[in-house]
């Protein structure tokens, strides 16, 4: 087992980012996106290069592709929640969309464009799933005219957030490929490449634990790392205090109900008190 994080976009894109592991990044881009769209072979517009990191750390770590017809592809793994991300994930659609078009080019040359943002954080608390694929469509009858925009959002901790749960829990939760590879980025440290269960026996899942194994760092990735992976653990603490205070609260309120309910009944300040935990301020107050 790696202790080395898949999260950390450092990792992620030593993972899924390089050339000779492009058939890893063909199998979690046609995870997510429909079946039109699926691809057979990719060009890695901006492969990982140590090299870059002495001049620019951040820039390098969005993995960008392109299909063998045409379609552009922009893959992030975001650690940590940033205010306005929808418009930053927006903006990162744009460039990928208008980089293609040379001075002389036609916008007839211009190529579908899909942005894929895997968070770690709770970007879109309406919905209940985990993936959410984006269009432009007509508001009233839903037509779909601007077919060349779209945008997936992958919610890990919707995928699993309990660092409780066990291998079997894990499993119990893959039913397609695109779960597959969350289960290798939310919970590797449950997963051996020799020691697969059948229903994550794959040959892709199979490579990137290897991978993930034996990764090294220089000193400047290192740093990176460590940097980022701090984000990690500081979501993490502040997730599980936030969870903590939701139970406090709610326990408070059930022991406060009791209390109006033992009130209306006469019960004494002090008894209800002792029976609900309450200090006699607080019930009085209630009072």
């Amino acid at each position: 087992m790696s202790n080395i994080s898949p999260k950390v976009d450092v990792a992620f894109k030593k993972i899924f980012g390089v050339e000779e592991n492009k058939d890893l990044l063909i199998s979690l881009i046609n995870s997510i996106i429909s079946k039109e769209d699926q691809v057979a072979d990719i060009v890695l517009l901006n492969p990982y290069n140590p090299k870059n990191f002495l001049n620019d750390k951040l820039s390098i770590l969005d993995v960008k592709a392109k299909g063998l017809d045409g379609k552009r592809f922009n893959i992030e793994i975001q650690i940590s929640d940033e205010a306005d991300y929808d418009k930053r994930a927006l903006y990162y659609w744009a460039k990928l969309y208008t980089e293609q078009l040379k001075a002389s080019d036609q916008y007839g040359s211009l190529s579908k464009a899909i942005g894929i943002h895997i968070l770690n954080f709770l970007s879109i608390p309406d919905s209940p799933k985990y993936h959410n694929v984006f269009h432009i469509t007509e508001k009233e009858t839903g037509i779909s005219y601007f077919k060349d925009l779209e945008l997936h959002t992958i919610e890990l901790n919707k995928f699993s957030a309990n660092s409780k749960d066990e291998l079997s829990d894990l499993i119990a939760k893959v039913k397609t490929s695109l779960d597959m590879w969350l289960a290798f980025l939310t919970r590797h440290d449950l997963l051996k490449p020799d020691a697969l269960p059948k229903e994550l026996n794959n040959p892709d899942l199979k490579k990137a634990l290897t991978i993930l194994e034996v990764m090294g760092f220089t000193d400047v990735e290192r740093d990176l790392y460590d940097e980022h992976l701090k984000w990690l653990w500081v979501e993490a603490n502040t997730l599980k205090k936030a969870e903590e205070k939701a139970i406090e609260i709610g326990e408070k309120n059930k022991a406060i109900a009791i209390a109006r309910e033992l009130l209306r009944e006469g019960m004494q300040v002090t008894t209800v008190s002792r029976v609900t935990g309450l200090s006699i301020e607080e019930v009085e107050e209630l009072l």
